[in-house]
């Protein structure tokens, strides 16, 4: 018996993947593009009548037992650069391309100069700002050299390397001078909130839980924003859908103007720190 096509695959493959996926047709499409060593644009137009791979069923099994699709693949799409992601480092989500939305209203193409990026996992925001603007340089910081692994081979692969320097700290601890644009994306679950299989089983803890009620890293890190943001930059903090209030009230009372910014989906997404006028 033949083996059966890709077009007769992906309809099998999207029906189991519909128990574990939101987005179980996408999956099957991209373990079938990796199984195919393409992308799913070409899989869809040149190889739907073709025989399935045999690399695509452990593939599919990978993701049948939760694992994320990013770390299967290697590889996650974010703002207009592709990341390589992997086991120890968070996922990039489209949620957080709200924070460059936020910034690039707020500098426009002229951009910011000096760029740091606290907690920079795999180099999610400082690669996609220095994407952005060619003329900014920055400085990711991370506690974890797997993550900080990821980033300098991101940046490398960009071409952004000679832009980008990453080194481990605890948040902003020792980071000297101001900067035009500083990103934070910290860990803001409370631990005793319940997350997706996926996630709570293969993600970082590190990069997820920040106290009972998630917060404990904004404590250590807006203290130090007032010295770390340039006279006209800004801070711009990722935030979870409910923290809107706290983390605003948090900015204020260390002397710095607080605004919230909302992601496509209306939910509260960023706090924005700026120096009074």
């Amino acid at each position: 018996m033949a083996d059966p096509t890709v077009r007769a695959s992906l309809a099998q493959a999207g029906a189991a993947l519909a128990t574990v996926s939101d987005t179980p047709r996408l999956d099957a499409e991209l373990l079938m593009a990796q199984a195919l060593a393409t992308t799913r644009e070409t899989m869809l137009l040149q190889h739907l009548d073709t025989a399935t791979p045999s690399g695509f069923g452990p593939l599919l099994v990978r993701r049948l037992a939760h694992e994320p699709i990013a770390y299967i693949t290697g590889s996650r799409a974010f703002w207009t650069i592709e990341l390589e992601v992997g086991p120890g480092v968070l996922v990039p989500r489209p949620d957080s391309e709200t924070l460059i939305e936020a910034a690039l209203a707020h500098f426009g193409q002229d951009g910011p100069r000096r760029i740091l990026d606290l907690g920079t996992g795999p180099g999610t925001l400082l690669l996609a700002a220095l994407s952005e603007w060619p003329r900014a340089q920055g400085i990711g910081i991370d506690k974890s050299d797997d993550a900080l692994d990821y980033a300098r081979r991101n940046a490398a692969s960009l071409g952004l390397g000679d832009r980008a320097m990453f080194r481990q700290g605890d948040w902003a601890q020792g980071v000297a001078g101001t900067f035009d644009l500083v990103l934070v994306n910290p860990p803001y679950i409370g631990t005793g909130e319940s997350l997706p299989i996926d996630v709570r089983d293969h993600e970082p803890d590190i990069a997820l839980f920040a106290g009972d009620d998630g917060l404990d890293a904004y404590r250590v890190i807006i203290p130090e924003l007032p010295r770390l943001i340039a006279a006209r930059g800004l801070a711009i903090l990722e935030i979870g859908a409910t923290q809107a209030d706290a983390v605003g009230f948090m900015v204020r009372e260390v002397g710095l103007v607080s605004a919230c910014r909302q992601d496509l989906g209306g939910r509260a997404r960023a706090i924005i720190a700026t120096r009074p006028v």
